[in-house]
């Protein structure tokens, strides 16, 4: 069967899940020609913002594609919404023509994610040349608190090739 042919499929047949996650496969596309950004950001539907001068936000609407077999977030998915948002704050306050990429990061769940939404909020503790340390908390939209990370951060002069 032809990729256009399993997506009519879909569309005419599929489960609300699964049209959900097709829905969210074209947001990710979406979101990568006009950002620029990875898939799994699209599908996951993250979009940050300051809150103020020294936190950054993310909020994402718990989805299917986050979920695993119990019905709650994924860890993993859980895991990745705090490392993006701790790095995007790092990545926000480097210089011009500095990056920096996860080196090592910890993270405590403490309640399973349930709810409408994760709201993840990162903050820095240290920023230097060559290392940072972040931290983020994850919450649901009634503030419960569903884990907290931290994280180090190598950070690096990007190459003149962009990579």
């Amino acid at each position: 069967m032809e990729l256009q042919d399993e997506l009519l499929q879909v569309i005419a047949e599929g489960s609300d899940e699964e049209k959900e996650v097709l829905a969210l496969a074209i947001q990710a596309i979406k979101q990568k020609r006009d950002r620029n950004s990875a898939f799994l950001s699209g599908f996951m539907g993250l979009k940050g913002e300051f809150v103020d001068e020294d936190t950054y936000e993310f909020q994402i609407p718990i989805t299917s594609y986050l979920l695993n077999r119990a019905g709650i977030v994924h860890g993993g998915m859980t895991a990745t919404l705090a490392d993006s948002t701790m790095g995007s704050l790092i990545n926000k306050k480097l210089p011009e023509g500095y990056v920096a990429l996860t080196s090592e990061m910890k993270i405590n769940y403490l309640k399973p994610g349930v709810g409408e939404k994760l709201i993840s909020r990162a903050k820095i503790l240290q920023l230097g040349s060559s290392l940072a340390v972040a931290t983020c908390e994850v919450t649901n939209e009634k503030g419960k608190l569903i884990c907290f990370a931290s994280g180090t951060f190598f950070v690096f002069a990007r190459k003149k090739n962009g990579r």
